[in-house]
C-alpha cells in the first residue's frame, strides 16, 4: 500500500483504546519526542533479551524470550503514540520529523543485531538490520524527490516486528523437538530476504513514480 503523506497507515490508530491512551498522554508533560526516544530504550532491552536468550538453554530462556517479545511490542506502541500525541494531541515540535525517523532506525539495528549476536550469526543479524534500514531509506528518498511515501511490504516495520515477536514466542517451544535458536535463525533469514525485496519494490515504485511525473510534465 502506498500512501501520500508522512504517516504510516495503521488500523490501531483508529481504535478506542489507542485514542484514550494518546489523549491521556497528550494531557501530561510527556512530549512526542520523549516517546520516540523511549522506543530506543525498549529496543535496546529487546535486543539485550534476545542476546541473552540466544546464549541460554536454562529455565531463564523462556522468560527472556517473553521479555524480548514484550519489548518489541512496546517499541511499536511508542511508534504509535508519538505520532498520535504529536498530530491528534497537537504537541508536535520543529524537530519532530527527526525524532520520528531516527529512533526507528536505531531500534531496528538494536533488535535485529541483538538477535544475530545471540544466536551466533552476527553477520545475518547485521544483514537483516541493514536491509531494514534500507527500506526506510528508500521510502524517505522517494518522499524527498516528491513521490508519495511508500509504506509497502512485505517486510515493513510492523511486519518485521510481528515476525521477530512470533519467533520469540515460538522459540519457547523448541525444547519439545530438542531445538535451540532454529526459529530465530529462520526469522532472521525471513526478515533479511523480505526486507531486501521490500527495498527493491519501493525503489521500483519510486522510479516508476518519477518517470510518470516527468512524462506528465
Amino acid at each position: 500500500m502506498t500512501e501520500t503523506g508522512d504517516r504510516r497507515p495503521l488500523a490501531s490508530r483508529d481504535t478506542q483504546w489507542a485514542k484514550r491512551i494518546a489523549k491521556w498522554l497528550a494531557t501530561r508533560s510527556v512530549t512526542p519526542n520523549q516517546i520516540s526516544q523511549a522506543s530506543m530504550v525498549a529496543a535496546a532491552l529487546a535486543g539485550g533479551a534476545f542476546f541473552l536468550a540466544g546464549r541460554d538453554d536454562g529455565w531463564t530462556r523462556p522468560l527472556l524470550l517473553v521479555l524480548a517479545a514484550a519489548f518489541c511490542q512496546l517499541r511499536l506502541l511508542c511508534n504509535l503514540f508519538d505520532g498520535m500525541v504529536a498530530v491528534e494531541g497537537g504537541k508536535g515540535a520543529a524537530d519532530g520529523p527527526f525524532w520520528n525517523e531516527f529512533p526507528d532506525r536505531v531500534a531496528d539495528i538494536l533488535i535485529l543485531a541483538g538477535v544475530g549476536y545471540g544466536i551466533g550469526s552476527p553477520g545475518l543479524g547485521w544483514a537483516a538490520a541493514s536491509f531494514a534500514v534500507l527500506t526506510a531509506y528508500v521510502r524517505e528518498l522517494g518522499r524527498a524527490t516528491g513521490t508519495p511515501s511508500d509504506f509497502s511490504g512485505p517486510m515493513a516495520k510492523q511486519h518485521r516486528m510481528a515476525t521477530i515477536t512470533a519467533a520469540a514466542i515460538l522459540s519457547i517451544l523448541e525444547p519439545f523437538w530438542s531445538g535451540h535458536n532454529q526459529v530465530l535463525l529462520a526469522a532472521l533469514w525471513l526478515i533479511t530476504i523480505g526486507a531486501a525485496f521490500t527495498a527493491l519494490r519501493r525503489g521500483r515504485n519510486v522510479v516508476r513514480n518519477l518517470k510518470g511525473g516527468h512524462e506528465g510534465n
